[in-house]
């Protein structure tokens, strides 16, 4: 299957499999912003990418400079429109606006990142046998990000070709995973003169043919990336000269697991990643984790993510070592606002494919979270929106794919909705 220049004339399955076979991590999706810049651009929308769609110094867990000129490298190397790439430096992620008339503004967010993880290569995954499967090793669209892009497209499309009495903002946002790009989209100020905005999820262990017209009450969250620093030693010859990092951060898991459960409401804490590169006969002198919290609202979040910092803190001072704590992603809470959820349900119940219609609680966390906060923080209404899709394997694993059908639900189910709020 040859990598696509450009996304004229392509079907949205074609884009899909397009974006999953060149599946790009968060803030390396320079190829999926070209491509979709491009498109967006020819069918009359004002593009902006890069900086432009962001607040920079907002940005969380950006890879190191030299991963992300590799990546940027990568696609230009792979097709990626030049005077697209060119624009956006180093800064990944696209906002398309048109103007069809003098009715409101709606936004429409879709995010399209990949996750680092390994695709499995075996025929019993679709996209290994029909050849899109990530050619991209430790990358994979295992989250339904690629699907997300085409609906974008699709719905830009569709506007394009009919128009509608009001201002169209597509949301093409990086970095979903980890919790780090809604942030900065959110204060890059473009959304402050949204009226209306959906947030889209295909998946989610709902079926083809249901549309879930609000996922609510997301718990809060944040990853915190810590670094211990301690000083090497041989473990044989002199262990009382050393400072062993590598102690402080088993000290510190087990304390984690400890931090008391807060009585307001439901919290979580998980240490999901530990690494030290060292030597069996070498007191440790580095050595890091990734630790995630999260919370049922705002504050609950801050007590458990103040009091992580308190426990790497005092697991550093007991073993005499430094540490340094860095902030890898966050996101917020919300509720949904009814007049768009009914608004939603209204447009699916008008879709034939749709067959049934939920509303649910979110179990897990998203950036759009920062998105619908800024929306209605300026007086604006929105809903999180899920679209079924008969995944034959769950989110996050590595034989995960997206039933295509899906595509074309969430399509005619946004553009009627988008076509109602206006």
């Amino acid at each position: 299957m040859d990598a696509l220049h450009s996304f004229e004339g392509q079907t949205l399955r074609a884009i899909r499999r397009d974006l999953h076979r060149h599946a790009e991590a968060g803030w390396k999706e320079f190829r999926t912003s070209a491509l979709l810049a491009a498109e967006l651009d020819g069918l009359g929308y004002d593009v902006l990418v890069g900086e432009d769609t962001v607040a920079p110094d907002e940005r969380m867990g950006v890879p190191p400079a030299d991963e992300v000129a590799a990546a940027k490298e990568r696609a230009r190397e792979a097709g990626a429109p030049a005077e697209y790439l060119d624009a956006m430096g180093d800064v990944t992620g696209v906002i398309a606006t048109r103007e069809f008339g003098d009715g409101p503004t709606i936004g429409l967010r879709t995010d399209i990142d990949a996750l680092e993880r390994q695709e499995a290569m075996d025929d019993d995954h679709r996209p290994a046998a029909e050849g899109f499967a990530s050619v991209h090793p430790g990358e994979m669209h295992a989250c339904g990000h690629d699907a997300h892009a085409a609906i974008g497209v699709g719905v830009a499309r569709a506007f394009a070709e009919s128009g509608f009495d009001g201002t169209l903002k597509f949301f093409f946002q990086s970095a979903e995973e980890g919790g780090r790009g809604g942030k900065p989209m959110a204060e890059s100020g473009h959304l402050d003169d949204v009226d209306h905005l959906l947030a889209v999820h295909v998946g989610l262990d709902e079926p083809t043919g249901t549309v879930v017209s609000s996922y609510d009450a997301p718990l809060s969250n944040a990853k915190v990336d810590v670094t211990f620093s301690g000083e090497p030693a041989h473990a044989g010859g002199e262990p009382h000269a050393g400072r062993n990092a590598l102690q402080a951060a088993t000290a510190a898991i087990g304390n984690l697991y400890g931090i008391a459960r807060h009585g307001d409401g439901a919290t979580r804490v998980n240490v999901g990643r530990v690494s030290a590169d060292n030597a069996q006969n070498v007191v440790c002198e580095e050595a890091t984790m990734r630790v995630e919290v999260r919370g049922e609202t705002h504050d609950l979040n801050e007590y458990m993510l103040g009091r992580a910092r308190e426990v790497v803190d005092g697991a550093a001072t007991m073993h005499d070592v430094d540490v340094e704590t860095r902030l890898y992603g966050k996101t917020t809470t919300f509720r949904n606002d009814d007049a768009v959820v009914d608004v939603v349900e209204a447009a699916a119940e008008a879709t034939p494919s749709v067959d049934r219609i939920i509303e649910k609680e979110f179990g897990g966390s998203e950036d759009a979270s920062y998105l619908i906060r800024r929306v209605q923080d300026q007086g604006g209404t929105a809903t999180y929106l899920g679209v079924g899709a008969s995944n034959p394997s769950g989110h996050h694993t590595a034989y995960f794919d997206v039933d295509e059908d899906a595509i074309d639900v969430g399509v005619d189910v946004i553009v009627d909705a988008i076509g109602r709020l206006a």
